[in-house]
């Protein structure tokens, strides 16, 4: 993926623009390790507004399976579809995912967990449960969507769309040094083993495969920082929302 951006949003006017009347639904796509879940955090906090994380929705389904034992049969999934509450917050700060009332935060973020959730992602059955509840956090706007297909099948309406990818070494080296500072023994060739398993997994998926929204806006965060990603997605809100500089206030 080139570095360049790509904007194709069919925005005439503020005026015309739906959005215009209330808080716009962004949302930000693109493979496993790109930086989704830091920007997108960022970037709402910025905007004061909710951070929807609707990876973790599949990584909390991931982790009960797997604490509950699967047979690979899409009646287990279904079984927990019926009995599993699982809930986002934004508390002080602090994004907790809570299964059943306990908070999972933490669990749902190891290497495992996240293969499995991308391959329970493609299970039509789940993704049915999955769909309407993740709407339903965007009904009213004022939300920073991020996964793999938020921009194509989930919010295929939203306002504004981002893309974001970085190379796959990249990728292996961030989630790298992000396990080391939280003590876990890993090796980076297993690393970027399993992102490259994962990449795979996902864009070959036969439902809602990873993909670039036709009108988003493509970032290649391989040579960019954090606080540079943020400040280009910021810009473009901005350009094509100017009200969005007082969002946070």
């Amino acid at each position: 993926m080139h570095s360049q951006m790509r904007i194709f949003r069919k925005i005439n006017s503020p005026q015309e623009s739906s959005f215009m009347n209330r808080r716009p639904v962004v949302t930000i796509d693109g493979p496993a390790g790109a930086g989704k879940s830091t920007i997108s955090k960022l970037l709402a906090s910025r905007l004061s507004f909710f951070y929807l994380d609707t990876g973790a929705l599949y990584r909390a389904f991931a982790y009960r399976l797997k604490c509950e034992g699967w047979d690979g049969t899409e009646q287990r999934i279904a079984d927990i579809c019926r009995k599993m509450k699982v809930s986002l917050k934004n508390e002080a700060g602090r994004y907790r995912v809570l299964v059943d009332g306990e908070d999972v935060s933490e669990k749902i973020r190891t290497e495992e967990i996240g293969l499995l959730a991308s391959k329970i992602s493609a299970i039509p059955l789940l993704r049915k449960h999955l769909l309407p509840v993740q709407r339903e956090m965007a009904a009213v706007g004022g939300v920073v969507a991020e996964g793999r297909d938020m921009g194509t099948v989930v919010f295929p309406q939203a306002e504004i769309k981002f893309f974001l990818d970085a190379s796959v070494g990249e990728r292996a080296n961030r989630r790298y040094l992000e396990l080391v500072e939280k003590g876990q023994p890993v090796i980076l060739q297993d690393i970027e083993d399993d992102l490259v398993r994962r990449d795979r997994q996902d864009r070959e998926r036969p439902i809602a495969p990873l993909a670039v929204p036709p009108d988003a806006v493509v970032i290649d965060s391989s040579d960019k920082s954090v606080s540079q990603v943020v400040e280009i997605m910021t810009a473009v809100i901005e350009k094509f929302y100017p009200l969005a500089k007082h969002f946070s206030g």
